[in-house]
């Protein structure tokens, strides 16, 4: 394997440092809600968002006050946004069934999917506020089946972002909070005197976020561990610069540490894109955040082949992978680890951020090796369950059962057997002694 990277960012050893100043700063936080509940909260709010209301969660009036804000074009992108996704949503829920199979004689074997009962929706509003967050993470709740939604966002310096407060309450939101950060997070996790408790947390999030949902993990469930975006280009010489260009930075823009890289077996295009990029940050209004993601997590790898990049691409698991080949359903098909695909020059993550219909909350930081995105199936929990209908059965299982329970020395196992055998098979069995 021959691969030359032609641009990179910060070394792993800073990235990581970055990461322990993150973790002790989250577990400092947490610890602070968990120990003094709204008075964390509320000062913590105070601190970052200079935001204290006398209720973070908003009232109906507020609610409606907040969508009259919104213009009618603005309510139409947003409706039409939330049909797609809806859509998309409802279909894959239709492809989960409950079961229910006689697999011998007189044993019946199921599971039931079924909602989780509380979730809390966070949706990002700092430096960008983060509408579409709001379709990916409450509706798909709502299509789910889940009861009680709960769903917060920072304040902007107006109090709470119309667009916003408007696309949780369409998607299905119970409880709206104007509440940010770690300490959103944390409440809704930890709970506190005016928030109860949720059993799961989902959206995205910067790095204290997504750290904080690390911590948490276990206490509730999480949708995956989704941080800071990523992009990755896998292109060959079907497509331009500027076109590459435009998407490294389309996603650059979302924060300072937001990596983009581009995979490509074309020398000439590598050096363009390069040429491209700088063109564009002086022009880009939202420059000062992309032109800083850029320096410190951009990267431009040439490979060989196509092969190369897609071992390259696969180890790697990015977040966004956008494919503009020559043979981009080879990759379809072969791609094993990654967030989500979005396949040929027609294409851009821009769709899938925003309006198409999949979900934007994908795994990162190579999460993609072991998990996929959001998407209904999250908000639902898969429980078996077993029943046997006959003597016969319940004497041949026990049987199995008793002696597969001494084998590992588990003698009040093997009696949970022995006495049905003995009940229904009528059998006369020693106590702790396997069935014959």
């Amino acid at each position: 394997m021959s691969i030359e990277i032609l641009k990179s960012g910060k070394a792993e050893t800073e990235k990581v440092k970055d990461d322990m100043k993150v973790r002790s700063v989250v577990e400092e936080t947490l610890s602070l809600i968990e120990a003094k509940g709204d008075e964390a909260v509320r000062s913590l709010s105070n601190k970052f968002d200079n935001y204290c209301p006398e209720s973070f969660r908003l009232k109906t009036t507020e609610i409606e006050a907040a969508m009259e804000k919104v213009s009618d074009q603005e309510m139409k992108d947003i409706k039409f946004a939330q049909e797609q996704i809806r859509n998309f949503a409802e279909l894959q829920l239709k492809s989960i069934k409950d079961i229910e199979i006689e697999t011998l004689p007189g044993v019946v074997l199921g599971h039931k999917n079924l909602p989780v009962q509380s979730v809390g929706c966070y949706i990002p509003a700092g430096k960008f506020p983060l509408v579409a967050a709001a379709h990916m993470s409450v509706l798909t709740a709502s299509v789910a089946g889940v009861p009680r939604i709960a769903a917060c966002t920072p304040p902007s310096q107006e109090g709470p972002h119309p667009a916003i407060i408007t696309a949780m309450h369409l998607a299905g939101a119970n409880e709206i909070y104007t509440l940010g950060g770690i300490q959103a997070v944390g409440a809704m996790a930890i709970g506190t005197e005016s928030l109860k408790p949720v059993d799961m947390l989902v959206g995205p999030g910067n790095s204290f976020v997504a750290e904080a949902k690390r911590q948490l993990y276990g206490r509730v469930g999480i949708d995956l561990f989704a941080g800071p975006t990523e992009t990755m280009l896998i292109v060959d010489e079907t497509v331009d610069a500027e076109l590459c260009a435009t998407d490294l930075l389309g996603q650059a823009e979302h924060g300072y540490d937001s990596p983009a890289c581009m995979i490509t077996n074309s020398r000439k295009l590598a050096r363009e894109t390069l040429s491209e990029v700088d063109r564009i940050l002086k022009i880009l209004p939202t420059a000062e955040t992309a032109k800083a993601s850029w320096k410190d997590y951009g990267a431009v790898i040439l490979c060989d082949s196509h092969d190369e990049m897609l071992s390259l691409a696969n180890e790697m698991a990015y977040e966004h992978v956008q494919v503009m080949t020559d043979r981009d359903d080879w990759y379809l098909e072969n791609m094993q680890s990654y967030g989500a695909l979005f396949l040929g020059p027609r294409t851009n993550v821009t769709n899938g951020d925003k309006v198409i219909g999949t979900n934007h909350t994908l795994p990162t930081k190579r999460a993609g090796r072991y998990t996929g995105g959001l998407w209904v199936g999250k908000f639902l929990k898969t429980h078996s369950y077993q029943k046997i209908k006959t003597d016969e059965a319940a004497s041949l299982i026990g049987e199995y059962g008793s002696r597969l329970s001494i084998l590992e020395g588990f003698i009040g196992h093997a009696e949970q057997c022995n006495i049905r055998v003995r009940r229904f098979g009528r059998k006369n069995i020693p106590y702790g002694k396997p069935a014959k």
